[in-house]
């Protein structure tokens, strides 16, 4: 396992955990302080990408607005450990070239293309799940009583530069 791949499986474990310890009414319940929207959303919104990103590495072509969106997924918290499991072990390929496509306006309009490669786009994912886990942390507070682990939600880089200011 590479330490891309750590630091994926890390995050995913994390996140796995606090799901694990929910109860289903908690995953699925609207949080005030996220916008109404359920961890389970956040939740779901993660595997999504992460599905589109493996996906699309096959095909050769990433488009992370056409993915596929499951209800089930975000009010089912065992289908959605399983599934973070699934990206754990299926997010370990080798490198390759890719195209991301997106139309990035809400307005419309003609698609762009951009060159970019697999690990890349896995750094990306990576990124903006611990960018949901912010919120998912957010949403745990007002739904739950769970403890989270200090750094859950919280990027690496973040994570050392607190610990450089500790000492």
């Amino acid at each position: 396992m590479d330490l891309l791949q750590k630091a994926v499986s890390d995050s995913i474990t994390q996140l796995n955990a606090s799901i694990r310890s929910l109860d289903r009414d908690a995953y699925r319940t609207p949080c005030r302080n996220l916008g109404g929207s359920s961890i389970g959303q956040h939740v779901r919104h993660v595997i999504e990408m992460f599905q589109c990103l493996l996906q699309g590495y096959e095909t050769g072509s990433v488009d992370y607005e056409s993915r596929r969106r499951d209800p089930s997924i975000e009010n089912d918290p065992a289908l959605a450990t399983g599934l973070l499991e699934d990206i754990v072990k299926g997010v370990d390929r080798p490198d390759r070239a890719l195209v991301l496509t997106g139309v990035y306006s809400e307005t419309g309009g003609e698609a762009m293309c951009f060159d970019t490669n697999y690990r890349r786009e896995v750094v990306y994912n990576l990124e903006h799940t611990i960018h949901h886990m912010a919120l998912i942390r957010v949403g745990l507070r007002e739904v739950s009583d769970l403890e989270v682990p200090e750094g859950f939600g919280v990027a690496s880089s973040t994570v050392k530069h607190r610990r450089e200011c500790a000492r």
